[in-house]
Parts: C-alpha cells; structure tokens; sequence
C-alpha cells in the first residue's frame, strides 16, 4: 500500500487515523452515516411539524406522533443489533424535546434541545481553541490511540486549531439560522423545522470532510517524522583487532 494512502499503517506499525476510526464500531458507516443516523436526526421533528400543522395545532398530538415514531425508531434499531447507545441517545433526544414543550405549552420548545446543545456544543470548541486544546485533535488523538502526542507538534496543533475553528463555524452557523425562526414562535416552526433537518447530518458530514482536508497533511508529516525517529539506525562496524597489533 503506498505511502500516501490514509489508511496504510505508518512505519511504526500504527494505524493510520483513518484505518482506526475505519476499525472502531462506533465510526462504521451503518451507525454513522446510515439510514437509522439520519432518520434518527430529522423523522420524529419532521413528524412533528406534519401533524402539528395538518392537524389545527394540537401539541399533544403531534408530541405523542413524535415520541411514536422515535420508539419505533429504537424497536428498529435493537432488531438490527445496533449499538444500544444509539437507541437510547436517540429516543432520549425526543423525549427530551417532548417533555420540553409539552412542559412550557409553546410547540416551538421542542426545538429548544437542538439548540442548547449546539451552544454547549460551539463554546466547548471555542474554549478548546482558546486553551490551546482543540476538541477535534483529543478526539482524533483518542480514537486513533495517539493521546496528546500531537500537542508537540507545532503543525499539527495549528492543522487541529484550524479544522476545530470549522465545528465552531458549523455551531454558530446553526444558531445563526435557527434561532431567529425559533423566537418568531410557532408561526415559523415549519421553516425551524426545515433549516433543522438541512442543517444536521448535511453541515456535518461537509465540516467532517473539510476538517479531514486540513488535517490530513500535517498528520502525515507527523507520523512521517515519528517513523523516521523511531527506525532502527544501522549498528556501526565493529573493527576487528589487528593481530599485528597484538
């Protein structure tokens, strides 16, 4: 496998940080980017909004449709044996959302979980950022066994403050979007609804696959160093005594 291939195994005999998150059960396709991934982040919402509209603005149910159809989404999963933190994160996350308006009344709150957590999510890249730890290289560092090694690495720092500085952009951008639609109140729930849905697993996978750009050559000049560091350095000839010298 050449060299410059992400997922070829760097000198030292470690994976690469494409192989390793390629090889972990939490990053396969089918959990991440599958069906059940997208579905859990837009059908309940979009149920919800439906039925809401459709049906004279009953809040109870439309919450009871959302809940449902999340239910149903985790029932889905568990038949399919997928990881059971994604069953309940999802089917937390609605019922959170529903618990939420239903608490308050206003059908626009079951939107108010999206946004704090896109709040807690961006100030946490921010301050990361600030304190010279960016989130996305512990993340990297953590899933590809690297630990903080990269902290040493002046280009690698700056490659993960950059790509970090991407999620903080993806964070405010959402906020940006969703927020005045939210504090319209339920006259604008259909476009919150739709800026919600084009705004998850669209945004991110287009910051995932920018962040991977910018990374990717300071990685490998990273790991290009470590094995060039760690490679056995031929012994010196032994010279022989000279019997004469005897």
């Amino acid at each position: 496998m050449s060299q410059s291939d992400p997922g070829a195994p760097d000198r030292t005999g470690r994976q690469s940080w494409a192989q390793a998150i390629a090889s972990d059960e939490r990053f396969r396709p089918q959990n991440v980017l599958g069906p059940g991934a997208l579905l859990d982040a837009g059908l309940p919402l979009a149920l919800f909004t439906l039925v809401y509209t459709a049906a004279g603005r009953d809040l109870t149910l439309s919450l009871w449709v959302a809940i449902g159809s999340g239910l149903l989404l985790g029932v889905v999963r568990l038949l399919r044996k997928e990881p059971l933190q994604n069953v309940v994160a999802g089917f937390l996350g609605v019922g959170l959302a529903a618990f939420m308006a239903n608490r308050t009344g206003n059908a626009e709150d079951v939107f108010l979980p999206g946004l704090l957590i896109n709040i807690g999510y961006g100030l946490a890249y921010l301050i990361s950022i600030l304190v010279r730890w960016p989130l996305l290289g512990v993340f990297v560092g953590l899933v590809t066994g690297q630990g903080t090694g990269w902290r040493s690495d002046p280009a690698l720092l700056r490659a993960y403050t950059r790509a970090s500085l991407l999620w903080v952009g993806m964070f405010a951008l959402r906020l940006a979007v969703q927020l005045p639609l939210y504090l319209a109140g339920e006259s604008q729930i259909g476009w919150l609804a739709g800026a919600r849905l084009v705004m998850s697993w669209p945004l991110f996978l287009l910051v995932a696959y920018l962040s991977w750009l910018i990374i990717r050559p300071a990685y490998r000049a990273h790991q290009d160093r470590i094995g060039a560091t760690a490679a056995p350095s031929s012994p010196a000839a032994k010279t022989d005594p000279d019997p004469a010298d005897g």
